[in-house]
């Protein structure tokens, strides 16, 4: 078993236009809104989830870490830094490859009304390298095979398409 203490901390981050702050229990309402929309289901299946099922999500994300200590979870909200609107998520979920290298399985959604505009590709190019900089060497990306725009996004964060399919999804990685 992993020491959970031994995982890295999500800590805040900025690009060229957004602020990415550290996930917190008091995003939930405005996450809400955000994000109470069928349409970003398109590829990864579910539905929008409950006001009490988000609360309880991210509860457990704030966490930082699984109950066994095997996987580190670092979550950030993006926030334009013009008008400090909520637009998206960007999600790393840490663990050791079988080489015992530091590697993370990066995850990104923006919010349908700000999508197109190149937000998720910027805060995950910042988180990408912020990981970089405290130690991951490899970085991951499991994507729905008609998912363009995440492809792009994970072609920004210089990840490449391999055979590996997991779920249904195209594995990326560094």
């Amino acid at each position: 078993m992993t020491d959970p203490i031994a995982w890295l901390a999500a800590a805040p981050l900025r690009s060229a236009r957004l602020v990415l702050e550290p996930l917190d229990l008091g995003h939930v309402d405005e996450a809400f809104d955000a994000f109470d929309d069928p349409r970003l289901h398109t590829y990864t299946g579910g539905h929008p989830a409950s006001l009490d099922e988000l609360r309880a999500r991210f509860a457990r994300q704030a966490v930082g870490s699984s109950t066994d200590g095997s996987q580190g979870w670092l979550n950030w909200m993006l926030r334009r830094q013009d008008t400090h609107e909520l637009v998206g998520t960007v999600q790393a979920t840490l663990s050791r490859g079988e080489d015992d290298e530091l590697q993370a399985e990066l995850a990104w959604v923006v919010a349908s009304d700000h999508q197109g505009r190149g937000y998720a590709s910027e805060a995950a190019v910042a988180v990408a390298g912020w990981l970089r900089e405290h130690g991951v060497g490899c970085l991951i990306a499991d994507i729905h095979p008609d998912h363009q725009a995440s492809a792009g996004v994970a072609r920004a964060v210089g990840l490449h398409a391999t055979t590996t399919v997991v779920d249904g999804e195209i594995r990326w990685t560094t």
